[in-house]
């Protein structure tokens, strides 16, 4: 057992293992050990270059068999068995938990022989790596990405660190205790924030890596996160307002006639977005010309209106695509260690690409210029970007940069650095693009994220608060949602209509307000009956513009876009905020009242930005609802009625708002 120190890193050594704990970025410390002979030169998600190390300082206590190492607010404590401690104003708030046989510890000392570090072999290769901590009474934790649940407040939940249609795996932590944590390791596994200890595993892995942080505040933690795994690009003021779009545009006309219908109501589209098979096949990435005759006239009027224009990219690589043979000959394709090559059987049989190989992202990106952006077209929506499987058996599938298992989670952040990368060397200036999944810091990537294929429920509408905001925390300021939820909304049922009048009203005060949706039923007859294939065949769904749900729902509508319209100039300070600071739009109460003990116990109310607080309405037929004003003046900006903080009020909440109320100064 010995302790060793350089520079900026403190270095613990005992029997095959090395633990080494480095200064990282303002009050933080980045910690990895392994049992090979050296690290790997894998930074994962810690991609920011450092202003400086930091001013490290190390003590080696010989005689205690100790050491410590300070990086500002943040102190790391080693004792002999290479147990770690971590330490901010005096106070333990992070404790690995050990549990075996330690002469010299009452506290640690047991016969469980559970310990902090596990390392179990995989025959052949890695290892599956199991990392514990002591679990703190009373704590609360946030962020960790996008999950379908109700919970805001993380601790007591288990989570599967794995990419799926709705679910975002993004493991960074907030904790009420005054640390951050990142997982750093883009390895299906788990996490798993229980009563009696927190417990993170790899299912394979090379070494162990966390990065850990304090801050007096969630915004200094988040703050300090960002400034290490990347911010997001300042948003374009004209992508601020209302953008359009449904499942799905068939042709190139529908497109057309909707945005001139926009323009007669004197509505301002700032985007349009066509969705999928537009297509012939999975993997041809172009426009059916039987459909879209003319891409290029279409994008130069919608661009006379003001309109970007967003089209649908798919990672998924139909066998009788006319890519398919060239792509499988250079190696671009993910694979799979047993059966069948297929991994994705929705209208077609399909090989995703792979996008950990950058050959193969600079070749999708050359189609894409090719076929999309040399017409016209704008922006990307990159879907089914986790990528989707069929069954997610992620022990089969191999990518170029290895294991689907020891490195799935990052796909789509490569996914989006395809298109970033490409944008960017053909000279685009300000790059956005839409994408259902991410990992730590694809927000450097200009990448929106959304909530997935919900479904059209009150349900998922309170989750969708809650995804937002623990979005936020996690470093991914640019969210949306499909007003209305994806899927099984009818537009003739009442009771939807009343969901999606709530939903829209709520996306107004997120960072972009999308109408999108899958919307039943599939009745209408497709535009080509023989081919099997393309755009021409598939269903498609019912119209989803706001005149598609009567003359009240547009009237609401209407009002909420130009309430939108209203907001821009603030919604651009928001965005200059998370561009400079990383700091989210939506933001939980006690982001902006950290002092307020009952803003940590709030899920269906939050502030976007610093002024505005938000109360969505989230349950069918409410007319009113609670809502708690923490200490200060407030004004609810639909009747302009004054209400002091410090107490939870009963307002009103007809069909046409939701309760918003502006602090006053």
């Amino acid at each position: 057992m010995a302790f060793t120190k350089t520079a900026d890193a403190l270095i613990f050594t005992k029997g095959n293992e090395t633990l080494k704990i480095e200064v990282w970025g303002k009050d933080s410390l980045r910690v990895r050990s392994t049992l090979e002979t050296d690290f790997t030169k894998n930074d994962w998600a810690l991609t920011e270059p450092l202003e400086s190390k930091g001013n490290a300082i190390i003590t080696i206590d010989d005689e205690k068999k100790s050491a410590t190492i300070t990086n500002g607010k943040i102190t790391a404590s080693v004792n002999h068995n290479g147990v770690l401690s971590f330490i901010k104003d005096n106070k333990v708030v992070l404790h690995e938990y050990f549990r075996s046989y330690d002469p010299d510890s009452t506290k640690e000392s047991c016969c469980t022989k559970v310990i902090n570090r596990q390392y179990r072999g995989i025959i052949g290769g890695d290892y599956k790596l199991t990392v514990r901590f002591d679990a703190n009474d009373d704590e609360k934790i946030f962020g960790m990405g996008q999950y379908q649940t109700p919970y805001l407040d993380m601790k007591g939940c288990f989570l599967e660190l794995a990419q799926r249609n709705s679910q975002i795996s993004i493991p960074f932590a907030v904790s009420n205790l005054g640390y951050g944590f990142l997982w750093n390791s883009p390895a299906v596994g788990t996490v798993a924030f229980g009563k009696n200890l927190t417990e993170w595993t790899a299912q394979s892995t090379k070494e162990m890596d966390y990065w850990i942080t304090a801050g007096d505040t969630p915004a200094k933690i988040v703050e300090n996160y960002t400034s290490v795994v990347g911010r997001a690009p300042q948003m374009p003021d004209n992508l601020l307002g209302f953008w359009q779009c449904k499942l799905r545009y068939r042709t190139q006309e529908e497109v057309l006639t909707v945005a001139r219908k926009y323009k007669e109501l004197g509505i301002h589209l700032d985007v349009i977005v066509i969705d999928f098979f537009h297509w012939i096949r999975q993997g041809d990435w172009g426009f059916d010309p039987e459909y879209w005759p003319d891409p290029k006239a279409m994008c130069d009027e919608l661009h006379a209106m003001g309109t970007k224009v967003m089209v649908s990219v798919w990672p998924s690589v139909d066998r009788k695509c006319s890519h398919y043979y060239e792509m499988a000959e250079n190696g671009y394709l993910v694979r799979t260690e047993h059966g069948t090559a297929q991994t994705y059987a929705f209208n077609g049989d399909c090989i995703t690409f792979d996008a950990t190989n950058p050959k193969a992202r600079e070749y999708l990106w050359n189609i894409c210029k090719k076929n999309y952006m040399d017409y016209g077209i704008d922006m990307f929506w990159l879907d089914n970007a986790e990528p989707d499987y069929d069954v997610y058996d992620y022990e089969n599938y191999r990518y170029q940069l290895g294991p689907a298992v020891a490195l799935s989670n990052i796909y789509p952040k490569f996914y989006a650095q395809a298109f970033y990368d490409g944008m960017k060397k053909s000279g685009v200036k300000e790059i956005v693009n839409l994408e259902r999944c991410a990992w730590v810091g694809s927000q450097k990537y200009g990448t929106i994220l959304w909530n997935g294929d919900v479904q059209s429920t009150f349900e998922c509408l309170r989750d969708s608060v809650v995804e937002g905001v623990n979005m936020g925390l996690s470093g991914i300021p640019w969210w949306t949602t499909d007003i209305g939820g994806f899927m099984y909304g009818n537009p003739k049922d009442k009771k939807f209509v009343e969901l999606l009048e709530r939903w829209f009203e709520f996306a107004v005060f997120t960072p972009i307000l999308r109408l999108h949706g899958d919307r039943d039923p599939h009745d209408i007859e497709p535009l080509e009956k023989v081919k099997d294939w393309g755009g021409g065949y598939l269903y498609t769904g019912q119209p989803n513009e706001i005149w598609s749900y009567g003359e009240e729902a547009q009237k609401i509508m209407e009002k909420q876009i130009k309430l939108r319209e209203s907001l821009k100039p603030y919604i651009s300070k928001l965005m200059a905020e998370a561009h400079e600071k990383g700091s989210p739009l939506m933001r939980a109460m006690f982001y902006e009242f950290p002092e307020d003990e009952k803003c940590w116990d709030i899920r269906d109310q939050y502030m976007f930005g610093s002024e505005y607080l938000v109360a969505p309405v989230l349950e069918a037929g409410a007319t009113s609802r609670k809502v708690y004003l923490p200490e200060g003046k407030w004004v609810e900006i639909n009747s302009n009625k004054s209400f002091d903080g410090g107490k939870t009020v009963d307002v009103d909440a007809p069909i046409d708002y939701i309760p918003v109320f502006k602090k006053s100064k």
